[in-house]
C-alpha cells in the first residue's frame, strides 16, 4: 500500500472515531458503555478507533452541580455539601453511568460518592429501543449482522446497573470471595450514604492499569500487576462463578501495597454475571484442553457448552488462531494472525453468530470479560503467559469444585490443598511432557531429513520452524 493510502485510510479512521466519541458523549449512558466495550478489541480495529475511544472509560461526561444537588434532594432530602463534611462539586471521573465526587465524611474519612446522571433512568428503555432500532436497519442493510438478540438477553442485566444498592451487594461479595488474594482491594461501602443512585465508598489512590509510565514510575512490576490481574479474574470465572462483567481499564487501580508490590484496586461492581457450576466445570476442562492440545477434549467440553462448532469456539474464547501441533501460544499477535482473525470476523460471521447463540447466556458476559482482561495485557506488553496463567486457574479451579463437592471430611483443608496440588502436578507434568514430545519429534525430522531418509514438504517445513 502506498503511503498516501495509508495516510488516507488513517485520516478516515480518526473522522470516524472522533464522530463515535462525539455521539457517545453528548447521548451518555447505554452509548458510552459501547463505546468502552470496542476497546477491548485492540487486536481487530485500527489504533485510531482505540486511542480515541479510551477517553469513554473514565472522562466522559460532566454535569453541573444543580443536576447532583437536585438528586440528593430527592434521594436523602438534603445537599451533599450539608450531608457531608467537604464534598467536591468537581468530579474526578465520570463514565457512563454516573459521576464520581471525592468527599469526606464528618469524622474525616475519605470516600467517593457515586452519583448517577439524574436523567438515565428515565433514558434507559428509550435508550434501549433507539438501539434495537438501529440493529434492525443495520441487519436489513447486512442480513447476517443480527445482535439484536443479545441486546435482549442482556437488557436484565444491563437495567441492574442502575441500582446502586445492588452494586454494593456485590461490591462486598466480590471482597468476601476475593479475600484470600491479599492483594486485591474492593473499596468499603458506607450504607448510610448510599442509595440506589447514589453510591459513596472508601476513596482509594491508584492509576489505571493500562497507564505504564505512572506503574512503572511508582517502581511497580509490570509482569507482576498483569499476572495478579490474570489470576484474579480468572479465579472468578472458574472457580467463583461470580464474574465482574465490566473490568475495563477505568475499573482497575493500580498502586503500591504495603509489600512494595502492586495492589489492585476493584471498582464499579455494577455489572455482574453468574456461571453455573456445571458450566465452570466445563469451562475449566475446557481451557486446560486447549492449552495440551487435546482435539477429543475440546470437542467434547465444547458440546458441554451447548456448541458444535468447538474449533471456532476455541478460537473464539481465545481471540486468536490455535495450531494444534504447537504448544506455545503468543499473547501478541503476529501480522499473519491479526489477519486470520480478521477474515474469520469478516468470512465466517454467520458461523460465529450460530457459536454465540448456542451458548449458555451468561458466556456472553464471561468473553467480555476474558476480551477485556486481553487486551490490558496487550497494554501492559504481554509481560505474562495469559493462556498458561488461565489454564493454571481453570486446573485449580475445578479441583477445588471436586473438594467442595466431596463429602468426605469436606471441614478438613489438607484435603483440599492435596487435590488442587495433585490436579496441578498432572496438568504441568502433562504440558511439559507434549512439549518434550513435540521437541523430539522436530529433531527426529530434521535429522532424517539432513541424511536425505525423508523428504519434507513445505506444510511439514512450517511445522519445524
Amino acid at each position: 500500500m502506498s503511503p498516501v493510502y495509508v495516510e488516507g485510510m488513517s485520516a478516515c479512521h480518526q473522522r470516524a472515531a472522533d464522530s463515535m466519541v462525539e455521539g457517545a458523549v453528548q447521548n451518555g449512558g447505554l452509548y458510552i458503555k459501547l463505546g468502552q466495550g470496542l476497546c477491548a478489541f485492540n487486536h481487530l480495529l485500527p489504533a485510531e478507533y482505540i486511542r480515541t475511544l479510551r477517553i469513554l472509560e473514565d472522562k466522559a461526561l460532566n454535569r453541573r452541580y444543580k443536576e447532583v444537588d437536585a438528586l440528593f434532594q430527592e434521594d436523602f432530602n438534603t445537599t451533599p455539601d450539608k450531608m457531608f463534611r467537604k464534598f467536591d462539586y468537581e468530579p474526578v471521573a465520570a463514565a457512563s453511568l454516573a459521576q464520581v465526587h471525592k468527599a469526606e465524611l464528618h469524622d474525616g474519612t475519605p470516600v467517593a460518592v457515586k452519583v448517577q446522571y439524574i436523567d438515565l433512568r428515565d433514558r434507559f428503555d428509550g435508550d434501549i429501543r433507539t438501539v434495537e432500532i438501529l440493529l434492525d436497519i443495520v441487519k436489513f442493510m447486512h442480513p447476517s449482522f443480527g445482535f439484536r438478540w443479545v441486546l435482549k438477553d442482556l437488557k436484565g442485566t444491563l437495567a441492574q446497573e442502575l441500582d446502586f444498592e445492588n452494586e454494593g451487594r456485590n461490591s462486598e461479595r466480590c471482597a468476601e470471595e476475593l479475600k484470600h488474594f491479599k492483594f486485591i482491594v474492593v473499596p468499603k461501602v458506607f450504607w448510610d450514604y448510599t442509595s440506589k443512585r447514589v453510591l459513596t465508598a472508601e476513596f482509594c489512590e491508584g492509576c489505571k492499569i493500562n497507564n505504564v509510565e505512572e506503574i512503572r514510575r511508582q517502581g511497580l512490576s509490570l509482569k507482576d500487576t498483569a499476572d495478579k490481574l490474570i489470576r484474579t479474574f480468572a479465579e472468578q470465572i472458574f472457580y467463583t462463578g461470580f464474574i465482574h462483567a465490566d473490568p475495563h481499564p477505568g475499573n482497575v487501580l493500580v498502586r503500591r501495597g504495603p509489600d512494595k508490590k502492586a495492589e489492585l484496586v476493584l471498582l464499579d461492581h455494577g455489572l455482574y454475571e453468574y456461571l453455573s457450576k456445571s458450566d465452570r466445570i466445563a469451562l475449566c476442562k475446557l481451557w486446560r484442553a486447549i492449552i495440551l492440545r487435546d482435539d477429543a477434549g475440546m470437542e467434547s467440553y465444547s458440546r458441554d457448552l451447548g456448541v458444535k462448532d468447538y474449533f471456532l469456539f476455541c478460537e473464539m474464547l481465545l481471540q486468536r488462531p490455535i495450531n494444534m501441533r504447537e504448544l506455545g501460544l503468543g499473547n501478541i499477535l503476529s501480522r499473519e494472525e491479526t489477519a486470520y482473525m480478521r477474515d474469520m470476523a469478516t468470512n465466517h460471521f454467520d458461523n460465529i453468530m450460530r457459536v454465540l447463540k448456542a451458548l449458555p447466556r451468561p458466556m456472553l458476559l464471561v468473553f467480555r470479560n476474558i476480551n477485556t482482561v486481553r487486551s490490558i495485557n496487550i497494554a501492559l506488553g504481554a509481560p505474562v503467559d495469559r493462556y498458561f496463567l488461565m489454564a493454571k486457574s481453570a486446573v485449580r479451579g475445578w479441583g477445588k469444585i471436586q473438594a467442595d463437592d466431596t463429602r468426605v471430611l469436606p471441614s478438613f483443608r489438607l484435603f483440599r490443598w492435596l487435590w488442587t496440588s495433585w490436579e496441578n502436578l498432572k496438568f504441568e507434568c502433562a504440558l511439559r511432557t507434549e512439549m518434550m514430545m513435540m521437541s523430539l519429534t522436530r529433531s527426529l525430522l530434521q535429522v532424517l531429513s539432513f541424511f536425505g531418509l525423508i523428504t519434507l514438504d513445505q506444510e511439514v517445513y512450517q511445522y519445524l520452524k
